[in-house]
């Protein structure tokens, strides 16, 4: 039992560092916090902050569950091996073997250490250089990190959408919700750059088009940000576009500028005027988040005016044509498969990212 037991001291050693590192205590204490809060029936009076807080509750469990796990099968193993039995070996090397399995695996967490990688996250895709062709990539981008979310076991869904004229999408803004989902995706934040023969041009030319991606961390609870009201300018106008005609008859749809950094999010996809200014706010409260992240900012009065993930931080290359070729500006990783990419196969982008820019 000896070796074995040397290889469980070392399991148990490496789930408590990771743990620390991973502050699940700390996670495990808030997500008791939140549940005692949601026991209480008055919570509900507010069921959008309720909502919320259930969601914050499930992405708590979603990460602080598995450890807990990790660490409850360590114990029960050493309690097995107290028994000192002969006949237990076969039986404690195979449960060892299967916790040093599922330790590695877990271990991946350790990438996510970013200040909100643990949060859900918010996509917002923007067309750019390329016309027709730059709203179809920007298109063939929200296709890609929704076939992404879905492997994943990330919730996404789209919650503002402005579709071109001729084809593909002007801006799309999508939430996911999962666990790092911010981590994971944060890979993605700059300019992606499409070149391939257009089938928007008669001529059948090679074309060059920009989509700009921007993530943000998605900041669910208004203290992490908080928002000083002097220095909004919320605006309340009519509905257009997609939505039935009940949408157009209300001034439902919501502008929020945020001033001292010009910040402007316009929400109309909710019937409700009230949920389009909460949605406005959260999105105001992320893109301040990542502008603090990206500006290194001790405080929202610091930042400077400016946008995030600006038009001069191209990150990705899809090259279709004349060869196949997807490559990282950054990292260097590239896919040949682009069809494969294309169709939410960018594990090994996010990986090669999060493991150049750890610690």
């Amino acid at each position: 039992m000896q070796p074995l037991l040397k290889r469980l001291t070392t399991l148990r050693a490496d789930i408590a560092a990771a743990s620390e590192q991973l502050a699940i205590d700390e996670k495990a204490s808030q997500a008791a916090s939140l549940e005692s809060e949601l026991n209480q029936s008055e919570v509900w009076n507010n069921p959008i902050s309720a909502q919320e807080k259930s969601k914050q509750l499930a992405a708590l469990n979603n990460i602080v569950q598995p450890w807990q796990t990790l660490k409850t099968q360590a114990n029960d193993i050493a309690e097995l091996m107290e028994f000192d039995d002969p006949s237990l070996l076969k039986e404690v090397e195979g449960q060892v073997s299967a916790l040093e399995l599922e330790l590695a695996a877990r271990k991946k967490d350790l990438l996510f250490n970013g200040k909100y990688d643990d949060h859900n996250a918010i996509i917002r895709i923007s067309a750019g250089v390329g016309g027709t062709d730059a709203q179809d990539f920007a298109e063939m981008l929200e296709r890609m990190y929704l076939r992404w979310a879905e492997r994943a076991g990330i919730d996404a869904k789209i919650v503002e959408r402005s579709a071109g004229e001729e084809a593909g999408v002007k801006t799309s803004l999508i939430e996911c919700v999962g666990v790092f989902a911010y981590g994971k995706l944060r890979s993605e934040n700059g300019v992606h750059r499409l070149v391939r023969l257009s089938p928007f041009n008669s001529d059948n030319l090679r074309q060059t088009s920009f989509a700009l991606v921007e993530v943000l961390p998605q900041i669910d609870r208004p203290d992490e940000v908080e928002l000083d009201d002097k220095d909004l300018k919320i605006d309340v106008y009519r509905a257009g576009g997609h939505g039935g005609q009940s949408v157009n008859t209300t001034d439902s749809a919501v502008r929020v500028t945020h001033l001292p950094t010009n910040i402007v999010v316009a929400i109309q996809n909710e019937r409700s005027q009230l949920q389009n200014k909460e949605t406005a706010l959260k999105i105001v409260r992320s893109k301040l988040a990542q502008l603090q992240l990206e500006q290194h900012a001790e405080t929202i009065g610091d930042l400077q005016a400016g946008e995030s993930a600006n038009w001069g931080s191209q990150i990705r290359n899809y090259v279709l044509h004349p060869y196949t070729l997807v490559k990282d500006t950054r990292t260097k990783y590239e896919e040949n498969d682009t069809k494969a990419v294309l169709d939410g196969k960018i594990d090994g982008f996010m990986t090669a990212y999060l493991e150049a820019h750890l610690g």
